[in-house]
């Protein structure tokens, strides 16, 4: 009916951000931040539809998507669990999780709570059978660049001489910042945010 104001329930949406490395983390607008903005943009963007975005921040800087030990992403989960949160809203789905064992556990979570995931500049329906496998190309070519960064890091003494010549000519070994590059990073993997 024309003119009948219907009242559209309130979609309550959390932010979650991660960048696998510090690099650039100290800047005043980072990497971060730019996610966070273009996440906060979207979620405006269906401002109509309900949805608002939650003041909590849930920025994982210096944490690898390769496993889910990340301090923000545990809150995120928790925060799930006791129902405060309706919507998860990413930049791209590699920024949740490089797993795809690890997104498989996350996306059963968020289903057993009702709640729904948003990548903002991949969009998908991840409860249709084509969006699920849609899903799952992005997150097979997530983790294989986990893996291929972290293969190449493997390959490098810790001077950044190749150890033995990589199978991809593309591969190349980065010198090493000294001692302060083992102790900046956080993820124990040796892999690079992409």
């Amino acid at each position: 009916m024309a003119g009948r104001k219907t009242d559209t329930p309130a979609v309550r949406c959390a932010i979650y951000t991660r960048k696998s490395t510090e690099e650039g983390l100290e800047q005043e607008f980072n990497s971060l931040d730019a996610q966070r903005e273009a996440s906060e943009a979207f979620i405006a963007s269906q401002k109509s539809e309900g949805w608002t975005c939650l003041p909590d921040k849930y920025d994982d800087g210096g944490y690898t998507g390769g496993n889910m030990e990340r301090p923000a992403f545990k809150r995120l989960m928790a925060d799930i669990e006791t129902g405060r949160i309706d919507c998860v809203v990413v930049y791209k789905v590699d920024r949740l999780s490089r797993s795809l064992l690890d997104f498989t556990h996350i996306m059963e979570a968020l289903e057993k709570r009702g709640v729904s995931f948003v990548s903002v500049t991949q969009q998908f329906n991840p409860t249709s059978s084509m969006g699920r496998l849609t899903l799952n190309i992005l997150l097979s070519f997530a983790q294989f660049e986990r893996e291929i960064i972290s293969e190449q890091d493997r390959r490098c003494s810790p001077q950044g001489e190749m150890v033995r010549r990589p199978a991809d000519p593309r591969l190349r070994c980065r010198p090493s910042r000294g001692p302060a590059d083992g102790e900046r990073r956080r993820s124990g993997t040796g892999a690079r945010d992409l």
